[in-house]
């Protein structure tokens, strides 16, 4: 490789570095904090069902049977979801990673068991971008609607 390309390898990797945010700045804005999911960012590609502004709120999932056989059901709706890992469970929390088909962008999707309420909160948000089609609202709808169907 010649000198000159070499530099501006060099010089496009340092710049994009710096738009791409890195897993640390991801995991900081993952998780339940103060019994709460993280907000959505300005941009659209983002759902959450505590505390969303018009634009970004989604309702959380109601069940009528016991939190540990809502998060049974749930984790095996998430089985079925086109191209999704659960990368995190506990007690209280999943999160789970989606990838779009074509461009493999990664969105992240997370749930919430509060131990007060037979609801799950969630939130599912892209990484990285702009829009993203409504994508993650209609995935969170469909999880919902599974769960329905299956009578949680």
């Amino acid at each position: 490789m010649s000198r000159p390309i070499a530099i501006a390898l060099g010089i496009f990797l340092v710049i994009t570095s710096f738009l791409i945010p890195s897993d640390a700045a991801l995991a900081a804005n993952l998780g339940v904090n103060n019994s709460h999911l993280a907000a959505c960012p300005a941009s659209p590609n983002c759902v959450v069902s505590q505390d969303g502004d018009a634009k970004h709120a989604i309702d959380p999932i109601t069940y009528h049977v016991d939190r540990e056989q809502a998060k049974e059901t749930l984790l095996k709706v998430l089985t079925v979801v086109p191209r999704t890992e659960v990368i995190e469970k506990t007690d209280s929390y999943i999160h789970a990673l989606s990838k779009s088909r074509i461009f493999k962008f990664v969105d992240d999707v997370e749930f919430y068991f509060p131990d007060d309420e037979k609801v799950i909160h969630m939130r599912s948000a892209s990484r990285v971008g702009e829009s993203d089609l409504g994508v993650n609202r209609r995935r969170m709808e469909q999880i919902r609607l599974a769960m329905e169907d299956l009578d949680v």
